[in-house]
């Protein structure tokens, strides 16, 4: 039965092209035998030599990557991929066992299957590379390896062309980027991969940042991204079809600033950066997941015993209003952020933009002293993170990174970073190793989306590359149902800088954009349901300090860690609702949020340890439809085998604080 299954679906995928030969390479499973990737060449027919080099993915024995081709193109030569010839395959085993200084969970243990297909594109001089390819149970990864050769000296890469041809127009969660130096701030939309195509879809050549996120019908929910960026230039993806039965993507980089011509230039040996399938029967199960760290780099960093994640005091969104609510950006003010910090029991607070000259990171413009605001902070046992914009930090970081380890200052905020081609993706870990080496935290803004340098490189605690808390200060496209729409796109792929905690919460009728006390739709248990739910290892806790003053809701923020020793995905789906249930020592925390749909939810305990816990409630009042800051606060004991029923009004939340009974 299943080489009868095999060989019909080689033959549904030879006829991709007409009258078309495959020669097959050796499939390669996952451990549990679920995820089959396999790799060949189709040719023409029996006699040509050589061929295009394809692969293809199937998932519990349905098809869903259709054979789609592997294709590169270094300067004047003829692109690698078409016209080659497979060489030999090398099957192997192993697993990634390493722990995380912050992230979903404290320890990783990653099984996969490798399989490496050597290939070559005969010629004068005979042209070599490879394909190196990881099955996991819940990923496919695989990469371009071109090795020191007599035939190509140096590695000048003008193009990529590496397909996706799903084998199903599916419902995709799509990042719609207006270019290549955007700051991925933008909603996930929710459309099929036709209507990307060129003709008659959303628009011509549409580019799409990564994660893409795809529900295939009756296959799998999938995720396309990448992993280990360095000496590479960033991926999107475009529909380039050209026709409305088009249901397929193609790899597009972001190209040099310097060189129109060349996207990436590297000597040899080089290697391209994973190409990511995370595959699962369920959208919580991709967000579970840790391949994206595991295909990167083991930490590099001998000393980490000065990182810490933790959660910040912050200035910025209120509009850096003093104690008395009046703007006021000063050394009196910050101090006063940091007084909050220290009576919440935060580890940080952040100083934003305003405290340095904008060319120059090196000086002060005499509105924060930050040497002074340091020792203030260490006094009450919190550190101070400081803003810093982008072009300064890439002219000046040798000189600046010093002196902040003189001030004291415990981490760095770098904004407006808007490019990774090959020479932004380089600011990356140029800035992380040398933020370690002169013991500073790094939280990158206007930035990329994450693909594993935190594994690298720990002292790399967050990144934004989110529509975040920030907008509902100039419109409404920050809303519940992009809430719920994040745990699931952009949060896939690492730690996300949203900047929750808002407590002026108001109805979606009653919202307006304003930039001071600015207010947010959704409820205050939607709010707080955040801080479980959304990955962060530096969370800024956004509001006014007085927002939260006298009020028993900030209880929860209080208590919620950074960082998580497990994560579990109890339900939910991108842009209706979520409920994710994270464990920090023997402390349980769950987290579930609506968009704008009232739900009643059956919410299992069976994730808790033995024995009795209490359960800290922080629930949507009867209310809070009509008053979002209304909160209803219980406590109730609770086992495993309890279950809980909470009532989330439209853009409600509910919050959980599991403590274990003595």
């Amino acid at each position: 039965m299943m080489s009868a299954m095999k060989g019909q679906a080689i033959f549904a995928l030879c006829a991709f092209f007409s009258l078309a030969v495959c020669s097959r390479a050796e499939d390669v499973a996952s451990p549990d035998g679920n995820l089959i990737l396999s790799i060949e060449t189709v040719t023409k027919d029996a006699n040509t030599p050589a061929g295009q080099l394809v692969y293809r993915v199937a998932y519990r024995g349905k098809p869903l990557v259709e054979q789609s081709a592997l294709k590169f193109e270094l300067e004047g030569r003829r692109p690698l991929g078409t016209e080659v010839r497979i060489t030999g395959t090398a099957k192997s085993q192993g697993e990634d066992s390493y722990k995380l200084l912050a992230g979903k969970t404290s320890e990783v243990h990653d099984r996969y299957n490798a399989l490496r297909v050597g290939v070559d594109q005969p010629g004068v001089i005979t042209a070599r590379f490879s394909i190196e390819a990881r099955v996991f149970n819940d990923a496919v990864a695989f990469r371009y390896v071109v090795p020191d050769q007599e035939s190509i000296r140096t590695f000048h890469l003008t193009k990529e062309s590496t397909e996706f041809r799903i084998a199903k127009d599916a419902t995709t969660y799509s990042l719609i980027l207006p270019n290549f130096h955007s700051m991925y701030e933008s909603e996930f939309v929710k459309l099929p991969i036709s209507a990307f195509s060129n003709q008659g879809g959303v628009a011509s050549k549409v580019l799409l940042g990564l994660p893409l996120v795809m529900e295939v019908p009756g296959v799998a929910w999938m995720a396309i991204t990448e992993a280990d960026l360095r000496d590479n230039s960033s991926m999107y993806l475009m529909n380039t079809s050209g026709s409305w039965l088009g249901h397929w993507f193609e790899s597009v980089l972001a190209p040099s600033d310097e060189d129109a011509t060349v996207i990436v230039k590297s000597s040899l040996p080089h290697h391209s950066a994973w190409r990511v399938l995370l595959v699962a029967d369920q959208p919580g199960r991709l967000v579970e997941s840790n391949v994206i760290t595991s295909l990167n780099p083991e930490n590099r960093l001998a000393d980490t015993s000065w990182i810490k994640p933790g959660k910040a005091s912050w200035d910025w969104w209120s509009g850096s209003l003093n104690a008395e609510g009046k703007p006021s950006f000063s050394t009196e003010t910050m101090k006063y952020y940091v007084d909050f910090a220290a009576k919440s029991g935060f580890e940080y607070m952040m100083v934003d933009a305003g405290w340095s000259d904008f060319g120059d990171i090196t000086k002060m413009n005499g509105k924060v002293d930050i040497p002074e605001l340091v020792k203030y902070a260490a006094a009450k046992n919190v550190k101070i993170w400081i803003w810093l914009y982008y072009q300064a930090t890439d002219k000046q970081m040798e000189e600046a990174f010093p002196l902040y380890e003189k001030w004291g200052v415990a981490g760095l905020k770098i904004d407006f970073i808007e490019r990774d081609d090959q020479k932004g993706i380089d600011f990356y870990y140029r800035t992380a190793e040398l933020a370690a080496k002169y013991h500073l935290m790094v939280d990158f803004h206007g930035a990329t989306k994450p693909s594993g340098l935190e594994r690298t490189y720990p002292n790399v605690l967050g990144y934004e590359g989110v529509l975040g808390l920030e907008q509902s200060k100039a419109g409404a496209r920050d809303n519940p149902e992009h809430h719920t729409t994040l745990p699931f796109t952009r949060m896939l792929v690492g730690p996300m800088d949203y900047t929750p905690g808002a407590f002026r919460n108001v109805t979606r009728e009653e919202f307006a954009p304003r930039m001071e006390m600015p207010v947010v739709m959704g409820t205050r248990a939607h709010q707080l349901a955040m801080f479980a739910i959304y990955q962060a290892a530096f969370q800024m806790v956004a509001d006014w300090p007085k927002a939260y003053e006298n009020d028993p809701s900030f209880q929860f923020i209080k208590d919620a860690p950074a960082s998580w020793d497990e994560t579990h995905v109890l339900s939910g789906k991108p842009a209706e609702f979520v409920t994710i249930a994270r464990r920090r020592g023997k402390d349980w925390f769950v987290g579930s949020m609506t968009n704008w749909d009232p739900r009643e939810l059956d919410l299992p305990l069976n994730f808790l340890g033995s024995g009795s816990y209490t359960a800290e409630i922080y629930a949507d009042a009867p209310d809070s439809d009509a008053h979002p800051q209304n909160i209803h606060i219980e406590k109730l004991t609770v086992d495993r085998n309890s279950h809980l029923h909470p009532k989330l009004a439209p853009g409600g939340g509910f919050a959980v604080h599991f403590i274990p009974k003595p």
